[in-house]
C-alpha cells in the first residue's frame, strides 16, 4: 500500500512484515529533501551525519543529525560512491578523471588512485573499507557526457583492492560483467559484490592479502548501492530497497516513489535510520535494526 501527501511524502512500506521486521513498528518512508539531479553514494561519519552526492551537479551534500542540509564540497570530482575511514576522511569515487580521492574535513583532497598499470580506470563507482584500512572498489564502465578521454582503456570491469598503506593496488575479481555495489561484513571476513548487468550478487571470502576466494552466488539480483545491518542482512537497491538475510533469502521490500533507487546507508545519532538516495530525492525510514560502521 502507498499513501502520500503533498509536500512531505509518506509512503507506507509494502513487503513481508514478519514478526522480526527490519523496519521499526509503524515506521513510514519519509521524503527529507528533493530537487537534486541524481542522488548517490550515501556515507555516515562517526557522529551519524550522512553525506551523499548529487553527481550531475558535481557536489557532495551533508544531512546532519539535526536535519539540516548543507553543501560540503563543490566541485567534488563528480564523486559517486563515498565511505568514511576511521580517521574521519571521506573516501570518494571521483569519476570525473576516473580517480579515487581522500577528502579531509576542510574539503581538501589527495588522489589515492589515478590509474591501473598506467591505464585509466573505467570510473570507480562504489567502495568499502575493511577493518584494517584496506579498501575494495568497483570499476564499471558508464560513459559520462563530461569525460574528455579516449576509448575505454581497461580490458575488463573489475574489483580492486588498495592496501591500507596505499602502496599496493591489485585486481581481485575480473570475471564479473559489470560490478557495481559493494559492502563487507564488519568482521572483515566476507565481501558482497553486485554484478548489476548480470542481475546477481556474489559473496567472497576475504583473505589477509586482499585477495578474494570462495566466490558463490548470494542472490539472483544485482544492485546499484548496498549496505548491511547489525544482524547481517544485506540491502540492495534498484527498484526500491530489497533486503536479504545472511542466507540470501529475500525478507523485505521497501518501495520508494522514484524511478531508480541508487544507494543506501544507515545513519543518525543512534544508527537506526536508513537513508536512501533515489533519483531526485533523499529519503529515510526508521529501522528496528541498526547499521554498522
Amino acid at each position: 500500500m502507498r499513501t502520500w501527501t503533498i509536500g512531505w511524502m509518506l509512503v507506507a512500506c509494502a513487503g513481508w512484515a514478519a514478526a522480526e521486521d527490519v523496519v521499526a513498528p509503524g515506521a513510514e518512508l519519509e521524503l527529507l529533501s528533493r530537487g537534486f539531479s541524481f542522488t548517490e553514494g550515501p556515507a555516515v561519519d562517526a557522529e551519524g551525519n550522512v553525506y551523499f552526492t548529487d553527481q550531475p551537479n558535481d557536489r557532495i551534500l551533508c544531512w546532519d543529525t539535526e536535519g539540516i542540509l548543507t553543501v560540503f564540497l563543490k566541485p567534488c570530482g563528480r564523486s559517486n560512491g563515498l565511505y568514511f575511514d576511521k580517521e574521519g576522511h571521506l573516501l570518494a569515487c571521483a569519476d570525473d578523471k576516473n580517480e579515487l580521492w581522500r577528502i579531509d574535513k576542510q574539503g581538501r583532497h589527495v588522489v589515492l588512485v589515478k590509474d591501473y598499470q598506467g591505464k585509466l580506470l573505467n570510473g570507480p563507482n562504489d567502495l568499502w573499507i575493511r577493518p584494517d584500512g584496506g579498501l575494495y572498489f568497483t570499476d564499471p564502465f558508464y560513459k559520462r557526457p563530461y569525460w574528455n578521454r579516449g576509448p575505454k582503456e581497461q580490458d575488463g570491469e573489475c574489483v580492486y583492492f588498495l592496501s591500507a598503506d596505499g602502496q599496493t593496488l591489485r585486481r581481485v575479481a575480473d570475471d564479473l560483467v559489470q560490478p557495481n555495489g559493494v559492502i563487507g561484513t564488519p568482521d572483515g571476513k566476507t565481501l558482497y559484490v553486485a554484478d548489476i548487468r548480470a542481475g546477481k550478487t556474489y559473496a567472497y571470502a576475504i583473505q589477509p592479502d586482499g585477495s578474494l576466494t570462495n566466490k558463490h552466488l548470494f542472490c539472483e539480483l544485482g544492485s546499484d548501492g548496498m549496505t548491511i545491518d547489525n544482524e547481517g542482512n544485506v540491502y540492495l537497491t534498484g527498484r526500491g530497497v530489497i533486503v536479504f538475510n545472511a542466507q540470501g533469502e529475500k525478507i523485505r521490500q521497501i518501495d520508494v516513489p522514484e524511478r531508480w533507487t541508487a544507494n543506501v546507508c544507515f545513519g543518525g545519532k543512534d544508527m537506526h535510520t536508513l537513508f536512501i538516495t533515489a533519483s531526485r530525492g533523499l529519503y529515510a525510514i526508521r529501522m528496528r535494526v541498526t547499521g554498522v560502521r
